[in-house]
């Protein structure tokens, strides 16, 4: 049996358990959950995955997405 676990991994060193799997270059918001575009506004918290990392230890696979938080220049190019 075979166990899939994907965390989150926020700018500040948090490591969050995501049910969901992502791409690199998706934007989401702050529970790490894809945001729909255009987005509504530049003003709101929003992170692009920008590596995805997967390890496999006897049984388990997990898959780090790194994030990196956009500022409100960056999200311009989304609204």
């Amino acid at each position: 049996m075979t166990l899939y676990e994907n965390y989150a991994v926020f700018p500040d060193g948090e490591n969050r358990e995501i049910e969901h799997t992502l791409q690199p270059g998706d934007l989401v918001d702050i529970n790490a959950y894809p945001l729909d575009l255009p987005l509504p506004t530049n003003r709101m918290l929003a992170y692009r995955v920008s590596i995805k990392r997967t390890n496999e230890e006897r049984g388990v696979i997990t898959t780090r997405y790194f994030l990196e938080q956009l500022n409100a220049d960056e999200l311009m190019a989304y609204v």
